[in-house]
């Protein structure tokens, strides 16, 4: 059975909307938005008809923003390195999360940072993380715990006190 990905738009697309709101400012996002589901179509084989839609479009809609983001980050950082003078970047009430966002990219493995999207700015439950990464809740747990460990510095893979 194929997928109407003009169906999943019309019906999912605003949740998929207020999704990328918590990254970018609402002018940005109608384009992230579209961004979004021109991944959904080319990744449409990968949706499996026993998921649920909203499940998969959320996971591809954060994956996305927050690869966006990083390249953004990696853009900004090579332009300066060549001599760019400024960057435009967003300023708005989310642009500490922001920086903090851009700081974990660069510590954390992508399924950690993930989960402390999901947990720490989202507020989801461990439930909804392990339904979203199909991970047990035990897992996301384990990984929140890993995450305090690291933000005390007291990780025993040689975190720093």
């Amino acid at each position: 059975m194929a997928v109407d990905v003009g169906a999943l738009y019309r019906e999912w697309g605003p949740m998929v909307f207020r999704r990328i709101l918590r990254f970018y400012d609402p002018v940005e996002a109608e384009e992230v938005l579209h961004e979004v589901f021109v991944k959904v179509l080319e990744n449409v084989d990968s949706f499996r008809e026993d998921a649920s839609p909203s499940t998969w479009l959320y996971s591809i809609a954060t994956n996305h923003c927050l690869n966006r983001l990083r390249n953004a980050k990696r853009r900004r950082e090579l332009l300066a390195q060549h001599g760019g003078d400024l960057y435009p970047t967003n300023v708005g009430s989310s642009q500490e999360a922001k920086l903090l966002l851009s700081e974990l990219w660069k510590q954390l493995p992508e399924q950690l940072l993930h989960i402390a999207v999901y947990y720490h700015v989202d507020g989801l439950t461990h439930a909804e993380i392990a339904r979203i990464l199909d991970v047990s809740r035990r897992t996301v747990g384990n990984r929140l715990l890993e995450l305090e460990q690291l933000a005390r510095g007291d990780a025993s893979d040689g975190g720093e006190p």
